[in-house]
């Protein structure tokens, strides 16, 4: 539990620095426009929009991870429940890739 507030963090962290995107048409903008360095997508959105942004994510080269829930998401950002999150700054990403990465580890 507490590893995942770490990652949870990030996200705040993030959203406070102003390299955070959430809604479907702001994350989606910023896929196609080269600003998201990363995508966060709740496992309890609609299999359409987990595929739509997977399928663009693919296209466009950008990571994507499949994370909690649209509540949690949003808010770790400070806002309502959010299905999809864009992480636009380079070092952000980075940095929740790891806490990700690790917090799968500790799970597996």
């Amino acid at each position: 539990m507490l590893k995942r507030n770490k990652t949870l963090s990030l996200f705040g962290l993030a959203a406070k620095a102003g390299k955070v995107v959430s809604g479907e048409f702001a994350v989606e903008n910023a896929v196609k426009t080269g600003k998201a360095h990363m995508l966060i997508i709740a496992k309890d959105a609609s299999d359409n929009t987990k595929k739509k942004f997977k399928n663009m994510c693919d296209f466009y080269q950008v990571a994507i991870y499949f994370y909690e829930d649209k509540d949690t998401l949003g808010h770790a950002i400070g806002k309502e429940f959010r299905a999809s999150l864009a992480i636009t700054d380079a070092g952000f990403a980075r940095g929740i890739t790891k806490q990700i990465s690790t917090d799968e580890n500790d799970i597996a």
